[in-house]
């Protein structure tokens, strides 16, 4: 039975654990480990052998040394295939090692099962509204996983640890890393303010940020607003772009085409302006308000403002 890689997380993580389920039906677990990562609890999962490798550049270079390691093993030995969590690193490792092996690559996969020419994957497409098996043609599968869609199971068996010596490539240790303020994350963000073409200009679209900057959350863009440049493309929200799923979703100018409900669809409470009454936001929204973003939006503002200048009430 062919190895299927697992690219493991720090410590026994649910998506290693998860990856590791989905290797187990369609060939033997090979979970690999770098730096401070997994030990051989990941045998309770079922991995079957362990690469392990304590190399300075997978804690120093992630990324880039992870793409390494993967395609070292690979070339080594050809797995069945290659699962890695997907995630802001995971796609982009997932797409180098692709890349460098000459494979297919598919993302949004929440199931795998053999096939006849090999593993069939099952992804989520249009927002969770279909689902579809594909499989890769050419080269090594490498399949991004959402590893949240999959149930762990257990299979206890004894992995055996395989130590990995490689020397890794000038490119990979001459990358200097600049220390900077890491932006939130639009994917685990708790508050987003979208603004669309209805916001009319770039500097309409800085009512966007100052809503956001006040809500104490993240701004983000329809890909109309992402087009005009208004916002870069990693604010980008639909089916295309990031997916998001905040508690709170404020839709500014952004008459609600499928692919960018698709993108939001999953947030807990949406709240939408827009000067169209027709618009499609307003079949998704909990609060609409029709009319013009840039009247309604500094009013907001100044009534967060109010409310924030009010004197606290002590407790009884």
């Amino acid at each position: 039975m062919a190895e299927v890689l697992v690219l493991a997380g720090p410590g026994k993580t649910r998506a290693t654990c998860a990856l590791l389920t989905l290797a187990r039906r369609i060939g033997a677990p090979a979970a690999v480990a770098g730096g401070k990562a997994a030990s051989k609890a990941l045998g309770r999962y079922g991995a079957a052998k362990i690469y392990s490798s304590s190399a300075p550049e997978l804690d120093e270079h992630p990324v880039a040394a992870r793409v390494e390691l993967l395609v070292h093993l690979a070339r080594q030995n050809p797995p069945a295939a290659i699962l890695i969590a997907s995630g802001r690193d995971g796609l982009e490792i997932a797409g180098r090692v692709a890349v460098r092996l000459d494979s297919g690559f598919l993302n949004d996969v929440i199931d795998v099962t053999p096939g006849p020419d090999g593993p069939i994957a099952v992804q989520s497409v249009q927002g969770g509204a279909y689902l579809v098996e594909s499989s890769v043609v050419r080269g090594v599968p490498v399949l991004a996983v959402r590893t949240e869609e999959v149930t762990i199971t257990l299979s206890p068996t004894e992995p055996a640890i395989t130590p990995v010596r490689m020397s890794f490539p000038d490119g990979v240790r001459a990358v200097r890393q600049v220390a900077r303020a890491k932006p939130k994350d639009l994917s685990t963000a708790a508050v987003i303010v979208a603004g669309g073409r209805g916001v009319g200009s770039p500097e309409g679209f800085e009512l966007v940020k100052r809503l956001a900057a006040a809500l104490d959350g993240v701004p983000a863009g329809s890909h109309a607003a992402a087009e005009q440049g208004w916002c870069p493309p990693e604010m980008q929200v639909d089916q295309v772009g990031k997916i998001v799923h905040p508690s709170l979703y404020l839709a500014l100018g952004i008459s609600g085409s499928l692919r960018h409900r698709a993108g939001m669809h999953g947030a807990t409470t949406v709240v939408a302006i827009d000067s169209d009454p027709q618009a499609p936001i307003f079949q998704l929204s909990d609060l609409g308000a029709v009319g013009d973003v840039h009247e309604i939006v500094p009013e907001l503002l100044a009534e967060i403002e109010r409310r924030r200048a009010l004197p606290m009430i002590p407790e009884a």
